[in-house]
């Protein structure tokens, strides 16, 4: 049994085909997050990118800048910054004034960037993406901490430098690293302990190693003289939900298949091969995702709950492969049906009705014999009878 208490939230990368309006499609994003909020979804995260046509935010904070002002509860996170291709003293002067923009609601999650096209246009060199997001989380907490950092590498100068504002919260909003297949986001995140967003959980390549990951964060952790909280783990789950899987199939037949070719064209090898054939067969019968119901969500959860243990978050990924009204009600049965049954809310409610019939029949004579007594009492006060 899960004994950290689980939260819900989205991941948006975006996915926005490129035959749509694209200022409708970021507007719809901002709309999604207003809406869960509603639903009592607890996160909202925004990705970087800079190519291929789909994955539309070129800068998560403004999102979370636009999306702060629409709301007032959910956390927002950056789904993250490409360190690589930023200053990170940039970088921390935006994350510390979203911090106070947002009272405390801004989560930095920051990655070495996930299309390598991205890299290309600006130069970087693509195999070199891992070991600078290694060489700039040396110096990340200090400076997001508001301490004063002078560092030089290949790529960047620090001299003397440090952020305009202080951490509104203390010691320094939370930091989190993207985590996939291989282990070195899982070995970056116990080594400062970071919390981890696994943007692969229900990849088959991804879920093979998804307890491994975890182990080793946990293991470099140790060696830090850090504990890993899993209340900062958070997996990332494709899912599509409505009231019958025959309906959720019908919702998505457009716009699925359109996506799956563009991800199979921008995936890391390891995450391919969901071209041809039945795409929602190929992505249900692999455990990539869930396109059905209620219950086929709270399956994947526990199928991820039996392999990782314990984890914080679960992120709903914001794929838009139904119409807009089909997508705001997929989120709103999950809200209504999955998130009370991990959350336990029902528990007396169906403790209360499943002893119901037994605790009416026993109590229906005495209701009866007061029944009785209420009209007698009358019969004997007017000799009339009711």
């Amino acid at each position: 049994m899960q004994k950290v208490t689980l939260e819900h939230g989205i991941f948006l990368a975006p996915y926005h085909d490129v035959i749509e309006s694209p200022t409708i499609g970021l507007r719809r994003d901002l709309e999604l997050v207003e809406w869960v909020e509603k639903l009592g979804f607890a996160e909202a995260w925004f990705g970087e990118h800079h190519s291929t046509g789909w994955e539309t935010i070129g800068s998560p904070e403004l999102m979370i800048a636009a999306a702060a002002e629409r709301t007032g509860r959910i956390r927002l996170g950056t789904g993250v910054v490409s360190m690589p291709y930023h200053n990170p003293l940039m970088v921390a002067n935006r994350i510390l004034q979203l911090d106070h923009m947002t009272m405390g609601r801004v989560m930095f999650g920051m990655g070495p960037g996930l299309l390598p096209t991205d890299a290309d246009m600006i130069g970087v060199d693509v195999k070199s993406l891992r070991d600078k997001l290694t060489e700039v989380s040396e110096i990340i907490v200090a400076l997001v901490s508001g301490e004063e950092v002078t560092h030089e590498t290949s790529w960047y100068t620090l001299n003397k430098a440090r952020t305009h504002l202080m951490p509104y919260t203390q010691p320094h909003p939370e930091i989190a690293c993207a985590s996939a297949i291989t282990p070195s986001g899982g070995m970056l995140a116990g080594k400062h302990g970071f919390g981890m967003l696994c943007v692969a959980a229900t990849e088959s390549a991804g879920f093979d190693v998804l307890d491994e990951n975890w182990k080793i964060a946990n293991e470099v952790a140790a060696e830090s003289g850090k504990t890993m909280d899993p209340a900062k783990l958070r997996l990332v789950v494709p899912m599509h939900v409505a009231a019958s899987r025959e309906q959720a199939r019908k919702d998505v037949a457009y716009g699925m298949p359109r996506w799956v070719e563009y991800f199979d064209r921008v995936a890391p090898a390891g995450m391919r091969g969901m071209s041809g054939g039945d795409p929602v067969d190929t992505m249900v019968d692999s455990g990539r995702a869930v396109i059905g119901t209620p219950e086929d969500a709270i399956a994947m959860i526990e199928k991820l709950q039996a392999k990782q243990g314990d984890f914080g978050v679960m992120l709903f990924q914001s794929h838009n492969w139904a119409d807009w009204e089909e997508t705001k009600k997929s989120y709103e049965l999950y809200a209504r049906f999955v998130m009370p049954h991990f959350a336990n809310t029902n528990r007396n409610r169906q403790a209360s009705y499943s002893g119901l019939t037994d605790a009416i029949d026993r109590l229906e004579p005495e209701r009866e014999k007061g029944a009785a007594a209420a009209f007698a009492k009358w019969e004997e006060k007017t000799g009339r009878k009711a």
